[in-house]
């Protein structure tokens, strides 16, 4: 935990998150007070800090509630259209701290909490993370609702209220070990039950084709319970919606099978129904073909497209009768933008709907459907692809099967008219796919069912249209755009880092919190020398407050005037955490074949979760973690190197690491990272990029010129050729005496004395199968790295690069991403227009 500030510290504390007048402080104390001794405590004498904490959230959540209903009215009255992002992932972090620095209210809370002798630091700890999502995927979902919400958008967040997210990290012995995270077990004062909304969604059964149309029938039915979480937008009075359903079993599930009389049995066995919500898949760009996660990705289809179109149909305030009745409008009031293939089966579930149970001609629901559906595509790997098999679908799906089918029998009869006697383009382009197993090709669905496909970052785009779907892109070449991913700047600027916010803030006014590219103005102080140690200072006091939590944590001394060089994301070989291993192997063998030459000192910093199936994963974490034992414990090396493995990383731990940063490493194989977001977090908290020209690095380089980041080794195009020629990482092993040397050492068990064979697998891979190529970028990188220690040594040079890229870094907020799919998917128009505020009356 951080020190109290001193008095001093706390009067001059940041202008940005809004000067608390002297009313709001009173009106806060008597709301905090009233909600802890009428709400919370009530016969009990004394008050725990967990008490404290739900009694300001309370307080703070008060200020939501009123907005939240203006803000529905507001939508009601106007009639906009609206904008619904699916998403299995929603990584949304804490809520306390955001939610208190987009109503203005930090200051007012912070002054109020002191008053009454508590540290409003402390009570945010102690708020759980939601941690309902794997990595990029999940954070950008959370991210889009923030700018969606500031952007004035009719937006709304539907997803699954997982009862258990993504696993806590511990490290036992140098090992991953998961443990559950019940997040629930002291309740979320953040979300609101309603009941009232709740909907059944259908699985299993059989399709009867009668005159009267076609029905799904004998089916089993499970309810979907909604959890609404309110969004604000930054100080203008919009409060969204994220809609998260829960699975609950219908009081008489079951009940029917169990005529013999075993009706515990049968009230036990509600717990198959309800497992549907119980638990976050842990896995990132890998797919697992489970029929509990199909159960999963229909379960919040089968309940958004209800809901979506109750409020079509009805769009009065509270009301819940249809006004509509013809869903020829339905895509100029409605927009489904599809985060992933996750969401895919909303292309069949709308189509079963409008032709089943709306009677809507079948071309015409085709026509709305694709109209209103649009699909981001987050990644070109391979066995991230999602696709299913028939079997299951015809077992779960039945109706659905024979729409995909249908669809797709339309879909070839298309390409056939105009490619024909093309049977290998037929074979490549069809949503099933042939072979021992059939699949269902959801990336495939998607496109076809889909107005607007779009990939995460310019690069990333250009391998989805020349690639990845290349026959698609030569159908429908207007189908295909590119949305640069973006970060919510309250949260990874204001929030996370209020020092450097507030010098930004004096140098050219609090516009950049809303409009990010006003961070160009910073370029005219790149060479003003109190602005060179404004920035290097608050640099310094983030190292030294993280410096303070890793000891506390780990029990390791840190130096705080060491480059703090970090590499936070998902363990996944694509990602090359080994590359950074061999580094810090590599800087370890200089230091010990020299221990009088001046080293520049480094704090490496590795972190991230493995998916628990993952083996190759899994030894990355214990390879790291055994690296930092022998480098730290070396007394030849003290403080020159030190290795820490950054336990259970999340939304919270990022918020504390980033801001404390000077290297930010984003080392994939050219090609394989569609984007990145972890990348802008960095640059726009001041820390300078290592990396490869992949996905988003490529646009930060653009935007802050190559020279001011440490680029380096193979472009796509050489890892291209490289895959022609034959990649054999022998050669670089046998040509690279330092690679070898470090290869050797892992292999030999110089890391692992009490299991010497413990590395072999990961030897194995580098040297025979490794798909990412390590070795063949293992001398660029090193070489570069150099670049990085020189440049480390000129703190003003180095400063002023930072500037450069905190300057450069406006292009990569997520309010200019949502204002780009607004624009050119979703048919809209972003709002500055203030909702009043509860107290005034409305216009």
């Amino acid at each position: 935990m951080a020190a109290p500030l001193s008095d001093g510290d706390r009067r001059k504390q940041i202008s940005v998150r809004g000067i608390a007048g002297l009313g709001d402080v009173a009106e806060v104390r008597k709301s905090f007070n009233r909600h802890l001794h009428f709400t919370l405590v009530k016969d009990r004498n004394v008050a725990t800090p967990r008490d404290y904490y739900f009694a300001l959230a309370h307080t703070v959540r008060d200020h939501l509630v009123g907005r939240w209903i203006r803000t529905q009215q507001h939508y009601y009255e106007r009639d906009p259209k609206r904008i619904y992002y699916l998403s299995l992932e929603f990584y949304m972090g804490r809520t306390l701290q955001n939610t208190m620095v987009n109503l203005g209210l930090q200051n007012a809370c912070d002054e109020a909490i002191y008053q009454l002798g508590l540290d409003l630091e402390e009570l945010e700890e102690i708020e759980e993370d939601a941690g309902l999502g794997n990595g990029g995927l999940g954070r950008l979902a959370a991210c889009f609702l923030d700018s969606m919400a500031t952007l004035g958008l009719a937006a709304y967040g539907y997803g699954i209220r997982y009862e258990f997210g993504i696993f806590n990290q511990k490290i036992v012995d140098g090992w991953q070990v998961e443990e559950a995270d019940d997040w629930l077990r002291y309740g979320n004062p953040w979300e609101k039950a309603r009941p009232e909304y709740m909907l059944p969604v259908h699985f299993y059964g059989r399709v009867d084709h009668t005159p009267e149309g076609v029905k799904w029938i004998d089916t089993q039915v499970v309810l979907a319970m909604p959890y609404d979480t309110p969004v604000p937008g930054y100080k203008n009075n919009t409060v969204n919606t994220m809609r998260l359903w829960s699975a609950k079993a219908p009081n008489d599930f079951n009940l029917r099978e169990f005529n013999m009389g075993d009706y515990i049995e049968a009230v036990l066995d509600r717990n198959l129904a309800e497992n549907i919500s119980r638990v976050l898949y842990p896995n990132d760009n890998f797919f697992e073909g489970k029929e509990l996660r199909l159960k999963q990705e229909y379960f919040v289809v089968a309940a958004t497209l209800q809901d979506i179109i109750r409020r079509f149909k009805s769009s009065k305030f509270g009301c819940r009768d249809p006004v509509r009745t013809c869903f020829e409008t339905f895509p100029d009031k409605v927009a489904i933008q599809l985060n992933d293939t996750h969401p895919a089966l909303s292309i069949p579930e709308l189509m079963r709907i409008l032709v089943d149970v709306e009677k809507v001609d079948w071309d015409k629901a085709w026509e709305i459907t694709k109209r209103t559906c649009a699909y981001t595509n987050h990644t070109v790997l391979p066995e991230a692809l999602e696709r299913w098999p028939v079997s299951m679908f015809e077992k779960l799906l039945p109706r659905h099967l024979e729409i995909i089918y249908a669809l797709n029998q339309m879909h070839l009869d298309h390409v056939a008219a105009l490619y024909p006697g093309n049977i290998d383009r037929l074979r490549r382009m069809s949503v099933i796919e042939e072979g021992d197993c059939k699949r269902i090709n959801m990336a495939h669905l998607c496109v076809i069912g889909s107005h607007a496909v779009n990939g995460v970052a310019r690069i990333h785009s250009d391998i989805v249209k020349n690639s990845v779907f290349k026959d698609f892109y030569e159908l429908e070449p207007e189908k295909f755009q590119n949305k640069t991913n973006g970060i919510t700047p309250r949260r990874w600027l204001l929030l996370c880092n209020p020092g450097l916010a507030d010098i930004i803030a004096e140098k050219i006014g609090e516009g950049f919190i809303t409009d990010l590219s006003q961070l160009k103005k910073l370029l005219d102080f790149i060479n003003n020398e109190t602005f060179i140690r404004d920035v290097a200072k608050v640099k310094q006091e983030n190292k030294l407050k993280f410096a303070a939590y890793l000891e506390e944590q780990y029990k390791v001394k840190i130096n705080p005037s060491s480059m703090f060089d970090v590499q936070v994301k998902r363990i996944h070989e694509y990602k090359r955490q080994l590359l950074n291993c061999l580094h810090a192997i590599t800087l370890y063998n200089r230091i010990r074949s020299n221990p009088s030459k001046s080293f520049v000192p480094r704090t490496i910093m590795i972190g991230g979760k493995a998916a628990p199936g993952y083996h190759m994963a899994k030894m990355i974490i214990k390879l790291i973690t055994s690296i930092g034992e022998v480098i730290n414990n070396d007394p030849y090396v003290g403080d020159k190197l030190k290795v820490i493995f950054l336990e259970n990383y999340r939304v919270s731990l990022a918020e504390k690491v980033i801001p404390a940063a000077d290297l930010s490493q984003q080392i994939s194989t050219a090609g394989t990272e569609a984007s990145g977001t972890g990348n802008m977090k960095f640059m726009v908290n001041g820390a300078l990029t290592i990396g490869t020209m992949d996905g988003a690095n490529v646009e930060m380089a653009e935007e802050a010129g190559e020279e001011n980041l440490f680029i380096f080794g193979m472009r796509v195009e050489d890892v291209e050729a490289l895959d022609r020629k034959g990649y054999n990482a022998q050669e670089f092993y046998e040509r690279l005496p330092e690679l070898r040397q470090a290869i050797d050492q892992i292999s030999s068990g110089f890391f692992s004395p009490r299991d010497p064979g413990c590395f072999k697998d990961v030897v194995n891979m580098l040297m025979y199968h490794d798909r990412f190529k390590v070795f063949a970028d293992y001398e660029a990188y090193i070489k570069c790295q150099g670049q990085v220690d020189q440049l480390f040594m000129d703190p003003r040079e180095w400063t002023k690069k930072v500037i450069r890229n905190i300057a450069c870094s406006g292009k990569f907020s997520s309010d200019r991403t949502i204002t780009e799919y607004a624009r050119e998917i979703w048919g809209v128009e972003p709002s500055a227009t203030k909702i009043p505020p509860p107290n005034l009356p409305r216009d």
